[in-house]
């Protein structure tokens, strides 16, 4: 309850019911807060992932979708703007995961235009109004909100860490130059998991400052450093969530922007900084209590929730995933068709060179030449029986929908821990492969991560 009181006292509630006069804002901070105040309601409900994570423990009783609702329900007016103004046609790839899309970007551009419009009339319409203090007020705490839900959110991610996951076997045997840039990154970071987990402490450390009122300066200080490494890396390894980091980063900055001439008086002028001062929300006492208690469940809510979305995302799809009965890296040792022993020439189109197996419900086997193709499979372990279902070029998982008529049948033995042998059908042809467990060990990227002495860079 004291805690409560002092959130309450703090912020929500003014120590006297008088309240001074308060100074006029220019005309351009007063149109640039109309702009502001409607730009960001717009940008926040239309990229549903920001206000999707105040749904705390229910997020898992709705549909996977339900983040997407808002561009789903919009995609025709967004369609329609970009036909009409900028002559593209644009579709909401509700599968793709990519947040830099050209109909986000028509959102962007449209909400844009709309709160340009909107702060106009309101310009018009209330034009004798000095100043929005409490108004301010309220719109810093909800932005305030919504951006300690997306650090927490992010934050998880990488402190668990599932976000960036350590390399996987495929990778391991796939060119470097084959790498998309930001393939790359989700490696690199992977490859260093403690990096990965501070970085995740850092983004959970601003969330959580941003949920307490007296902390707030500090969360957002730490946010935009945290953001402004995040948008940078977005841009410069083409990760596809430029749209919204930048705005994550601006939304920091919008928070402290009040505090910029006690930063500078601080920092640049060398002079004494006064106690910063936020109008409050409520002129009662009693609203101001309620509010702080409000706030106080809403933070107890974000934090169990993220917590909760953290374990089961280590449990659905991170470490903490079962891993299949054949899983590993597995070198050929003998291919033989019909009967017949299949040399290693890197020409031949039909000998496996590696086979990887590491999720359910796919496999990769890795070609003389060194391509490596990717297909649905079902693994029966009491049968002792793998099906491999019509393949395609790639190292990303298979679409769910993907299965198609088996071109592969084995019955999979393994006479020794390290040993496995596969006997069926391939492409209609009677096949038998021989493999050998291979060390993922042994490669220099899983080896020996530090050293305190190094006589020589270790490149």
């Amino acid at each position: 309850m004291n805690t409560v009181q002092t959130v309450t006292e703090s912020e929500y509630a003014p120590p006297e019911l008088d309240e001074p006069p308060p100074a006029r804002w220019s005309w351009p901070a007063r149109f640039a807060f109309r702009f502001g105040v409607i730009y960001c309601v717009l940008f926040s409900v239309m990229i549903g992932q920001i206000l999707f994570v105040f749904t705390g423990f229910a997020h898992r009783h709705l549909p996977d979708n339900a983040p997407m609702w808002p561009l789903i329900a919009a995609e025709p007016l967004l369609k329609w703007v970009g036909q009409s103004v900028f002559g593209v046609d644009a579709e909401f790839h509700r599968t793709s995961g990519s947040g830099d899309q050209t109909i986000i970007w028509l959102m962007v551009f449209s909400a844009v235009v709309v709160a340009a419009a909107a702060a106009v009339l309101w310009s018009v319409l209330d034009h004798r109004r000095p100043a929005y203090p409490r108004a301010a007020a309220w719109f810093l705490t909800g932005l305030r909100l919504c951006l300690a839900g997306q650090m927490l959110f992010y934050g998880i991610a990488k402190a668990v860490p599932t976000q960036m996951p350590p390399p996987p076997l495929s990778a391991l045997i796939q060119p470097y130059g084959e790498f998309s840039p930001m393939s790359v990154l989700w490696l690199q970071v992977g490859s260093a998991p403690v990096y990965q987990i501070l970085l995740g402490v850092a983004e959970l450390a601003a969330g959580l400052l941003l949920l307490v009122p007296r902390t707030a300066t500090l969360g957002a200080m730490l946010s935009v450093v945290s953001m402004a490494q995040v948008f940078v890396l977005n841009m410069t390894f083409d990760v596809p969530v430029k749209i919204l980091s930048f705005h994550l980063l601006v939304f920091s900055l919008i928070l402290l922007a009040p505090q910029a001439r006690r930063f500078a008086d601080f920092f640049l002028l060398a002079r004494r900084a006064e106690p910063a001062v936020q109008p409050p929300l409520f002129t009662s006492r009693r609203a101001g209590r309620i509010a702080g208690s409000v706030h106080v469940a809403i933070g107890l809510w974000l934090v169990a929730g993220v917590a909760v979305l953290g374990w089961s995302s280590w449990r659905d799809y991170g470490g903490g995933v079962p891993k299949p009965e054949l899983y590993g890296l597995w070198e050929v040792t003998e291919f033989r068709i019909d009967g017949r022993p299949v040399p290693p020439l890197l020409t031949d189109e039909t000998r496996w060179q590696r086979l990887v197996v590491e999720t359910e419900g796919a496999v990769t086997w890795q070609q003389m030449d060194g391509t490596l193709v990717t297909a649905p499979a079902q693994l029966d372990a009491p049968a002792r029986t793998l099906t491999v279902s019509a393949s395609r070029t790639s190292s990303a998982p298979p679409a769910p929908d993907s299965a198609a008529t088996p071109i592969a049948t084995f019955t999979f033995a393994r006479p020794e821990p390290d040993v496995l042998r596969l006997d069926g059908q391939l492409n209609g042809r009677p096949v038998t492969v021989d493999l050998r467990a291979g060390d993922p060990a042994a490669f220099r990227l899983n080896g020996p991560r530090f050293h305190w002495v190094q006589e020589t860079p270790g490149l």
